[in-house]
């Protein structure tokens, strides 16, 4: 029988909620007093540490879950070092007989949680581990052999012939907490924020951390825009997409509840479960799942190519194309307006994502891993799963991935998807008088256009660094010499 008078550790991590929460329900369960408790890991994460954007939306989101635990009876208790010690003495200094929490899929993160359960039994404690990231666990999902899924269409009919995901969990009324609880740092302490500049401006603009701000921003999705999701889901000028990752990252909110809540939204708009607004939308949470899957199954994603062959691509080191990139200095409109969009909201949309990674990887030649790296420290939503499988598949070295040999124009990319060029104008505001004929390639622009539009190129935007035409021939090129290989 459990012993219902000593402490339950319950351990957040990415799971920076209240409702359909597991390791929350079952610390609940036993009856006892619940500590509740976040620690901030940096050492076992190792060279995965969260970046700054990242860092900055966690500090928001841990001051929204201690407020939300409070309402419920109970404070959050901060403490920061390496898990394994830090959960040693909290059950020394607590009495604590259990310990729950919720599971990570990092290839570090299995190993340290894998070390401490086995630790922690050993002492005679009860640990109970849960998902509540995913639909299903990355061994549920399987083909028929029982092997993992590659490619991304059976993946998705395969989690489509489960049936829906379990219900989401309710919100326990109340959690008890113990008579003294342990002390806490001081979130203000742990130095998250930016200060020295302050760059977060924009993100603060943007966003909202927490559970109630993705329980919102989900409401309006639902409301507005999730019937047209699928066809105007690729025009960065519309406000179209969910905008979810990075409160789906943080676990403010958890895909099961996404999917029954957009059952729900789709059978009461058009008596259907699944209209095509919604299979495009659920579809898209899938490709996050299949994410997860690589990782768990592929330990060595974030570092290495899937198909091998493309560690020995004859990348090119260019730090002065990789800086114009960062910047959003290339010369090509729809490149830069969203590594803009990225260094001030910390986030960008997704087909513009495929369109400067396809720049970074092909028309410059700079490995995907920089470009990886650059979004981990600069997006809300930079997610070790999403961020290294999306860069793989542009790259074409990774899990159903675009073909190298398919290279996005990015002009005409531009002309295709932002047509009326709402987005750029956004994000280059310089070139924004540019007739929509030629914003997207203002190199091609007559000089009196220019001349009226106050724009000088080579001084306030630069020429393209690079020529497209150009660049895509030496792509190939250096692509037959790994064929050859």
């Amino acid at each position: 029988m459990p012993d219902t008078a000593a402490p339950t550790l319950l351990w957040f991590r990415r799971d920076l909620r209240l409702h359909d929460n597991p390791a929350l329900t079952a610390a609940a369960a036993r009856g006892g007093p619940v500590i509740a408790m976040f620690i901030l890991d940096d050492a076992d994460a190792g060279d995965r540490r969260p970046g700054g954007a990242s860092r900055w939306w966690l500090h928001h989101s841990l001051a929204r879950l201690g407020e939300t635990l409070a309402r419920i009876g109970t404070r959050l208790v901060l403490r920061r070092g390496r898990a394994e010690y830090v959960l040693s003495r909290l059950v020394e200094e607590t009495g604590a007989a259990a310990v729950c929490w919720n599971r990570r899929y990092e290839p570090w993160a299995t190993a340290r949680d894998g070390r401490i359960k086995d630790g922690l039994r050993k002492r005679g404690l009860e640990v109970q581990s849960f998902n509540a990231s995913l639909l299903y666990e990355p061994w549920e999902v399987t083909s028929k052999q029982g092997t993992p899924l590659k490619v991304f269409s059976p993946f998705w009919r395969a989690v489509q012939a489960k049936g829906d995901p379990a219900d989401p969990l309710p919100v326990p009324t109340r959690l008890p907490a113990p008579d003294t609880a342990p002390d806490s740092d001081s979130l203000d302490d742990w130095a998250l924020l930016p200060t020295a500049p302050d760059w977060a401006g924009g993100l603060r603009e943007t966003w909202t951390p927490g559970e109630a701000g993705a329980l919102a921003r989900l409401d309006r999705f639902l409301d507005e825009a999730v019937g047209g999701y699928k066809a105007k889901r690729d025009i960065p000028g519309t406000a179209a997409t969910s905008a979810l990752s990075p409160h789906l990252h943080f676990g403010e909110i958890s895909p099961r509840f996404i999917w029954h809540a957009a059952r729900a939204a789709s059978e009461a708009r058009s008596n259907e479960p699944m209209d095509r607004g919604t299979a495009s939308f659920l579809s898209e949470i899938c490709w996050r799942e299949f994410s997860h899957n690589l990782l768990f199954h592929n330990p060595d994603l974030p570092e290495l190519s899937l198909r091998r062959a493309f560690e020995d691509f004859p990348w090119r080191e260019d730090i002065e194309g990789l800086r114009a990139w960062q910047r959003g200095l290339t010369g090509y409109p729809i490149v830069d307006a969203g590594m803009r969009e990225l260094w001030q909201t910390g986030w960008m949309h997704n087909r513009v994502r495929m369109i400067a990674a396809s720049f970074l990887i092909k028309d410059l030649l700079v490995h995907w891993r920089h470009g990886a790296a650059w979004f981990w420290d600069t997006l809300v939503d930079a997610d070790l799963a999403s961020n290294s499988a999306s860069w793989q598949w542009v790259a074409g070295c990774g899990a159903d991935a675009a073909p190298y040999f398919r290279i996005f124009n990015p002009v005409l990319q531009g002309e295709k998807f932002d047509g009326d060029a709402t987005y750029v104008r956004r994000w280059v505001p310089e070139i924004a008088a540019l007739p929509d004929s030629v914003i997207h390639k203002p190199w091609m622009a007559k000089p009196l256009a220019l001349a009226e539009a106050g724009i000088a190129l080579g001084r306030t935007y630069p020429y393209p660094i690079v020529d497209h035409a150009t660049a895509r021939n030496r792509a190939l090129e250096a692509l037959k010499s790994i064929k050859k290989g």
